[in-house]
């Protein structure tokens, strides 16, 4: 019986994975997975465990992956129109990470890596000036992100007071009991103060 179970999930799992019109939610959650969380963790396996060989193989599918990923951003647009565009985007992240076929490397080496060495020189002044551009900036602005950072502090302490509140309502909060226990100010000895 656990094997028909077992069966039956692999066949709905495939079939939504495959299905080019049913399951594009699906499918781009399982590019998601095996783009980027197996690759986390495989990576954070390979620093932990200090394998060189292993450490370089995940350096190569990041390269690729983020080269991937700026190409991505221009055509993603236009390419997710047509059909099996997340499926094929699937395969090629698999194909990336396989062992057999070492396609992060293969990538990296015949068209990434010549790609940088032509233009490295070109590529170091600009991020050089970006670089440059973005210190000088943000040492220009640091009373405004001072206070971004203090709105954004007691947005999210804000937040997870009414969370608690949310979650625990019946736990009276001291901040509360002070506003509703603060005095109104008395009418008649603001009037006597005009005369």
């Amino acid at each position: 019986m656990a094997l028909l179970g077992s069966s039956l999930t692999t066949d709905v799992g495939l079939r939504l994975l495959l299905s080019p019109l049913n399951s594009n939610v699906v499918i781009r959650t399982a590019c998601c997975s095996v783009g980027i969380v197996l690759p986390v963790y495989n990576t954070f396996k390979a620093i932990e465990n200090k394998d060189q060989n292993e450490q370089q193989k995940w350096l190569y599918y990041w390269a690729v992956y983020g080269s991937f990923s700026i190409a991505e951003v221009f055509s993603d647009k236009i390419l997710s129109w047509f059909p099996l565009y997340y499926h094929l985007k699937f395969v090629f992240l698999v194909w990336l990470q396989l062992p057999s076929a070492d396609g992060a490397k293969l990538l990296y080496m015949n068209h990434i890596r010549p790609f940088l060495l032509r233009h490295q020189a070109r590529l170091d002044q600009v991020l050089g000036t970006v670089y440059g551009e973005m210190v000088k900036c943000i040492s220009e602005h640091q009373a405004e992100i001072q206070f971004v950072k203090t709105l954004l502090l007691k947005i999210t302490g804000s937040a997870a007071g009414m969370m608690r509140d949310i979650l625990h309502p019946a736990q009276p909060q001291g901040r509360h009991r002070a506003i509703e226990a603060s005095p109104r100010p008395n009418e008649d000895s603001e009037s006597d103060h005009e005369d």
